[in-house]
């Protein structure tokens, strides 16, 4: 496709059939250039390309300041040289980042690309550079006057102004380029500003665009099915044109099948229905077996629905495949913080700031590492994040969990509603209940459980969070039973709602019905949350020795629960005939809430 930015480009080395032909590129230029009077430039633009081609771009940055103040090109008599000098010059400092000199010399390049209609139609053609000699097209208004193409210009300004956050300076700059004259990744582009200004409509309509042009847009795909349009409809972009067996490309026998199941599963993943989705990047894994793309996909939809130790797998495979993939790393370190796995959360952020400490996921990551040590260092983390990427959703949910962890749920709401703006899955969902939770706010919390349950039928999850609303009331406890009741039918062995049910059992003095319901967990559960909740359990009932074997057994599986130790403390006071609540009531609230923060981690 045209209009491929240099800085995008792959470089490549020419190729050479025969050695003895080699010549190099720059001194052929040099003779090129003292054989054409054309030339008259101090530098000559094609040595500035050459420049820029083989990626040299700090030379290529000097050669500009020499190019832009050299006195052999009179910007009255030759706008189009003067034109053409500056933009090269801003290609040098777009290369290097130096994205606001680069707006600098791209629009005093378009200034005097718009003396040219006044000069008489004598003046001499000049060649055209490196802007338009990738094949692009050049506007019909400034052929044989101008090499630089208009539209092209305006893109690269809309890309530094993106590169450093000014999306609605970059979108004014693309929407000054007719439609019929936008390349591929022109449109890309637009979609991209579109959806971060919130345009979805006109978001939608650019992407679709992206698709009509070549169907393996993967980024496209991805969004429109974030942005709502289904799988049917996406797939009715694909050009139908036949292939050379004369049957249409993505029909049933087609070897392009594979891209319709993609659809539909980033489609289902889309609409929160997690389980098609997994089902349909089971199906894809089978024909591309270690697919990094495919499992880090899965991996990340397993962890937002609770399967954490199957998440944990996929990303171990993914980095036992490739050790250097940084995307979704830091939902695999909010798992080994779940986990209490911090020999592994910790070479994880040292491996990940070794292979490039300017992503959002090594923020969040260290976030994660820092949250037990230095809250507001690990909000920092958080925040520098989203700072890099405003559309980093861990990041966000990052956010939220360390404001609840510092009881600021006001704050917390903020960054949950943030996450769920850009793409709404359970933790955020999970996150706002809690949050509104804290705040005794009951109907805002009801209201944001049944949105949950509304966008995910199917989810367990969903049931449960909507009985932890009607749990937060004693009037609401019997409509709560029924909720965590409906979720165990839905997904029998959901351990958070078992938790629940039990937690409910003991409010209202059932505390048989407790331990039968968890003792049959226990046959098929390793988990040392329900050890916990056993022996809070038989700690109430003064089976104290009950209780300490089950402490014990959860230490065993993890060490560093904080609810088990805590609990132990407690035990110990009452097995020695001491009042655990007379002298540290304090704590003892601690431990409930420690609690309960542990069911939710399960969750999340």
């Amino acid at each position: 496709m045209s209009g491929v930015l240099h800085a995008n480009k792959p470089i490549s080395e020419p190729r050479f059939q025969k050695e003895e032909r080699f010549t190099s590129p720059l001194s052929k230029l040099h003779t090129h250039c003292t054989q054409h009077s054309n030339c008259s430039m101090d530098v000559p633009k094609d040595q500035f390309s050459t420049l820029l081609d083989h990626g040299l771009y700090s030379s290529a940055q000097i050669l500009g300041c020499f190019a832009v103040s050299s006195t052999s090109i009179n910007p009255e008599t030759s706008p189009h040289l003067k034109a053409e000098s500056l933009v090269l010059f801003g290609d040098s400092l777009l290369r290097e980042k130096e994205y606001r000199r680069a707006i600098q010399m791209y629009k005093q390049a378009l200034q005097y690309h718009k003396i040219l209609p006044k000069q008489s139609a004598a003046t001499p053609p000049t060649t055209r550079s490196s802007l338009s000699a990738s094949n692009r097209s050049s506007s019909p208004n400034s052929f044989n006057t101008s090499a630089i193409n208009e539209n092209e210009v305006k893109f690269k300004i809309a890309t530094c102004h993106s590169s450093i956050g000014e999306n609605r300076a970059a979108l004014a700059e693309m929407e000054g380029i007719p439609s019929k004259s936008r390349n591929l990744e022109m449109n890309l582009m637009m979609a991209k500003l579109y959806r971060n200004s919130r345009h979805t409509r006109a978001a939608i309509g650019c992407y679709k665009e992206c698709l009509r042009n070549s169907p393996y847009i993967i980024e496209a795909i991805i969004a429109l099915a974030e942005l709502g349009v289904s799988a049917k409809d996406i797939l009715s972009l694909f050009p139908q044109t036949p292939n050379r067996s004369g049957r249409p490309p993505f029909d049933h026998f087609d070897s392009s099948r594979w891209l319709q199941r993609y659809v539909e599963a980033q489609c289902c993943i889309a609409s929160n229905d997690y389980k098609g989705g997994l089902e349909l990047f089971s199906e894809l894994l089978q024909r591309f077996p270690n697919n990094i793309h495919i499992l880090l996909e899965m991996a990340k939809v397993k962890a937002i629905i609770g399967k954490n130790d199957e998440a944990i797998l996929d990303f171990e495979k993914v980095r036992s495949i490739d050790p250097y993939v940084v995307t979704y790393m830091d939902e695999y370190a909010m798992l080994l913080k779940l986990k209490s796995d911090h020999s592994k959360l910790n070479k994880l952020v040292h491996d990940l700031l070794n292979i490039d400490p300017t992503k959002p996921e090594v923020f969040v990551a260290l976030s994660v590492l820092w949250e037990k040590k230095d809250e507001r260092g690990a909000l920092s983390y958080a925040e520098k994040s989203i700072r890099i990427d405003e559309r980093h959703v861990a990041g966000y949910i990052m956010k939220g969990n360390l404001f609840l962890s510092m009881n600021r749920p006001e704050a917390a709401v903020i960054a949950y509603r943030g996450a769920q703006e850009l793409r709404p899955d359970l933790r955020s969902y999970q996150g706002l209940v809690r949050s509104y939770l804290a705040l005794s706010k009951i109907k805002e919390a009801l209201y944001a459980a049944r949105e949950a349950m509304k966008a995910m039928p199917q989810s367990a999850k969903a049931l449960k969070l909507v009985g932890d609303v009607h749990a937060s009331s004693t009037s609401g406890r019997e409509k709560a039973k029924k909720f965590y009741e409906s979720a165990l039918r839905l997904e029998p062995g959901f351990l958070g709602a078992a938790l629940a049910l039990a937690e409910l059992h003991v409010m209202e003095g059932r505390n048989g019905d407790a331990v039968s319901l968890l003792e049959r967990y226990l046959k098929d559960w390793a988990d040392d949350s329900l050890h916990v909740k056993l022996a809070q359990v038989f700690a109430a009932t003064n089976m104290l020795q009950d209780a300490l074997s089950h402490y014990q057994a959860a230490l065993r599986i993890n060490p560093q629960n904080e609810s088990a130790k805590k609990g132990l403390e407690r035990l110990e006071k009452q097995m020695k005939g001491v009042d655990p609540d007379a002298p540290e009531e304090d704590e003892d609230n601690d431990v409930d809430d420690g609690d309960g923060d542990q069911e939710e981690a399960e969750l999340l």
